[in-house]
């Protein structure tokens, strides 16, 4: 959130303001393009460095690193096993972590919520729009994140 946070304030917005600038100086911005669309996409920027700014102000780093437990809680990194027995790895991290290409779920998922408190050796029920299906956590560790 930092990086996005500082890529708006550093790079995006300077440039639109600079489009703007430019655009409000070539006369009639009611036809404008530049200058509409710019305003626009500063007012989004705007909106976004708001809602980052207020969101890194209440955030809090949970380390669970190296953590012992076979119990599934915030920060696990969870093997499970589905019927046709296809094994998946997920992590459980906070909403503004998720990262489905890297195989990290919010911990308001369906999956995270079947998983919660569970442990290894359990069988739990993920609720899937085809409906329930029955899946069985082979594994829990607590990886440190990058």
């Amino acid at each position: 959130m930092r990086a996005e946070l500082k890529q708006l304030l550093d790079v995006e917005r300077p440039e639109v303001v600079r489009t703007v600038s430019w655009a409000a100086s070539n006369g009639d911005r009611s036809e404008n393009g530049d200058y509409i669309y710019g305003k626009k996409r500063l007012r989004e920027i705007d909106r976004r460095v708001r809602f980052l700014i207020k969101r890194l102000e209440v955030a809090e780093v949970v380390d669970s690193a190296g953590r012992d437990s076979e119990q599934v809680f915030f920060g696990a990194t969870v093997t499970y096993a589905t019927r046709d027995g296809a094994e998946r790895t997920v992590t459980i991290v906070g909403i503004d972590e998720v990262d489905p290409l890297r195989g990290r779920v919010s911990w308001i998922s369906p999956i995270a919520n079947a998983l919660l408190k569970a442990r290894e050796g359990d069988t739990v029920t993920l609720r899937t729009p085809a409906g329930p299906e029955e899946i069985e956590i082979i594994e829990v560790r607590y990886d440190p994140l990058d």
